[in-house]
């Protein structure tokens, strides 16, 4: 059961202490309300980039107002009173004392493009960290009529986020993340089962298909043993053997791929075809692309959620991730594109009509009457 706190018991303590940029904000926004003359070196941020509506309110404000002559504000808070009636208007429990206590955090104003720099270094995290969970939940919704070019759409978005980050931060040699990847375990996928094995079987009926489905590779299977099976298909029809499911039996047990199916059953499972290799290959590439975005999306977000991972390391490790995906997707690409339309034979010059030219014959002589 879950325990009940006494009256009397302060339950602030579980409350979890901000992150270290909320102090990094604090002490950025002291910096300008004690010298405002520095926003003019604040470079790279904006309103959205801090991490509260309250901080975000103050810079807004503080960017909307001539800086006061300094001379004048060393003495005169009624630039910091119009400051926080300014922001009051988007963030209502701004208290004069938040913003005095604001100007006693900072010690070192001087030092406010070193602290823009790094509210600006979280706010790259936080932006990359939202498009890969985007990337995540369109990779998982079902709703969508068209599933594939939507995840498509999202990844491009993540990789226009890891150039924008990239501009700002350009990544260096040995920037390489230190995070572990997360685990990959897929739950079992009966219709996927279902859909390779139909390939399988439609792919040994129709061999002459296989060889026009180069796009379909045996990673984008989620079985093993169909993964070498398909290989034991690309393999045969390579070599211009004849393909049925007894050579594809054959080649299977010469490559040591059988597992724990019996000869029978992978022949019983290999002779049930139902319409075409293309359709169902396609089906599985399909698969295998929103599984790829789902583990690109992992791995991007395992990245924003290790503070230790420099934007520098987000950026490279981003775009190795996104690497995979663009693999996938260029197959997706080849095996979808409309077939090209057959060019017109180009007329031979043996086959081209001759021109009409001058008669090479001499017309007949007159006849001389008698």
């Amino acid at each position: 059961m879950p325990r009940t706190p006494e009256p009397d018991e302060d339950d602030l303590a579980t409350t979890p202490p901000p992150p270290p940029v909320f102090h990094v904000e604090q002490a950025l926004l002291g910096a300008l309300l004690l010298e405002p003359h520095r926003l003019s070196e604040i470079t790279g941020i904006g309103a959205s980039s801090f991490s509260t509506a309250a901080h975000a309110a103050l810079f807004g404000a503080i960017g909307s107002m001539p800086a006061p002559d300094p001379v004048e504000h060393a003495t005169d808070a009624s630039w910091l009173h119009e400051v926080l009636t300014v922001a009051r208007r988007q963030a209502r429990g701004l208290s004069p004392t938040y913003v005095h206590a604001l100007v006693q955090v900072c010690k070192w104003p001087q030092h406010a493009a070193a602290y823009a720099r790094i509210v600006e270094a979280e706010h790259a995290r936080c932006r990359l960290a939202a498009a890969a969970h985007r990337l995540l939940h369109t990779a998982h919704d079902v709703s969508l009529p068209h599933r594939v070019t939507s995840v498509l759409a999202e990844a491009a978005a993540v990789a226009g986020v890891v150039d924008d980050v990239a501009a700002r931060f350009p990544p260096h040699a040995g920037s390489l993340p230190r995070t572990p990847a997360p685990p990959t375990s897929a739950p079992h996928d009966a219709e996927a089962v279902d859909e390779e094995l139909l390939l399988l079987a439609t792919a040994t009926a129709y061999p002459a298909s296989v060889e026009q489905m180069r796009w379909l590779t045996a990673d984008d299977f989620t079985d093993p043993l169909h993964a070498d099976l398909w290989q034991c298909l690309s393999a045969l029809t390579r070599r211009g053997v004849p393909v049925d499911p007894v050579t594809v039996l054959w080649e299977a047990q010469q490559r040591g791929v059988l597992g724990t199916r019996t000869p029978r059953e992978l022949l019983g499972l290999l002779a049930d075809s139902v319409g075409s290799p293309e359709h169902w290959g396609e089906r599985v590439l399909q698969r295998s692309v929103l599984a790829t975005a789902h583990r690109v999306g992992r791995r991007i977000e395992s990245f924003t959620d290790d503070p230790a991972t420099t934007p520098y390391q987000l950026v490279v490790g981003s775009r190795r991730a996104l690497a995979d995906l663009s693999a996938v997707r260029a197959r997706w690409q080849h095996a979808t594109a409309p077939p090209a339309p057959a060019k017109k034979p180009t007329p031979t010059r043996a086959s081209a009509a001759a021109r009409a030219g001058p008669p090479t014959t001499k017309p007949p002589a007159a006849r001389i009457g008698r």
